[in-house]
């Protein structure tokens, strides 16, 4: 079952499991939509992946299985904003496929 984190790892934007401007990647590292598209430029951070919208978990099965409460905050400053341009630099231009 897809984890659904609670904010995003870069602003710490609340992000409740119907939030429709929720982003992931492949590992399920989560951002809000401003920060995946302006900041990140649609590369993770922690995996180079593309980032996707994230699905709405429907609120009848939200009770049943409910989003993580597990928060992941890692501003991009610093030795991370560094390691981050250079993968955006890395596969500029490169389809996420043939990352």
């Amino acid at each position: 079952m897809l984890t659904l984190r609670p904010g995003c790892e870069t602003c710490d934007t609340d992000l409740p499991a119907n939030a429709g401007n929720a982003m992931i990647c492949s590992f399920e590292c989560t951002f809000c939509s401003s920060c995946a598209v302006g900041v990140l430029q649609n590369v993770c951070p922690n995996c180079g992946g593309e980032l996707v919208r994230r699905p709405v978990r429907p609120t009848a099965r939200a009770v049943a299985t409910p989003a993580s409460t597990e928060r992941v905050y890692r501003p991009l400053t610093g030795a991370r904003a560094q390691a981050h341009a250079a993968l955006v630099e890395q596969y500029r231009g490169i389809d996420p496929q043939q990352r």
